[in-house]
């Protein structure tokens, strides 16, 4: 099994209310061989919702060294966690192994991730349901 950004699906739940459809990913779901998650959503944050970016990378978000913060400077940390918690909590229940996720986002990012300042600068890093994933051994892949 797989899991997968639901982006990927079409479904429009990126903060913007978009999607970043995957064919072949959404057919994956639809064939029942992989299980689409929006850990932003899945924290309890809306959609629409005000842009957020991480002050360092999901690891250090994870261990409380760095912050998930809007635009707009709201902390949405613990939504970040939580929802990062929920997706990992949906992979173990379907026994995934690999993860295909939205690359650069603050939640499902590996290798670059935007840095904090809002300005498209990208750094290096992962985001927080990323993070966790590698945490606990699922591999993570990004589009």
């Amino acid at each position: 099994m797989l899991i997968v950004s639901k982006c990927f699906t079409g479904e429009c739940c990126r903060y913007d209310a978009a999607s970043k459809p995957d064919p072949a990913i959404a057919r994956l779901v639809e064939e029942g061989l992989a299980v689409a998650v929006c850990p932003e959503q899945l924290g309890g944050l809306p959609t629409p919702r005000c842009p957020a970016e991480l002050t360092g990378s999901g690891e250090l978000v994870l261990c409380g060294k760095a912050r998930a913060v809007t635009r707009g400077g709201r902390d949405v940390t613990e939504n970040f966690i939580r929802g990062a918690q929920e997706a990992l909590r949906i992979a173990k229940a379907h026994g995934a192994a690999r993860a295909i996720l939205k690359a650069k986002s603050p939640s499902c990012g590996r290798g670059l991730i935007y840095d904090g300042s809002f300005t498209g600068v990208l750094t290096e890093g992962s985001g927080v349901t990323a993070a966790l994933f590698i945490q606990n051994g699922i591999e993570v892949e990004t589009r």
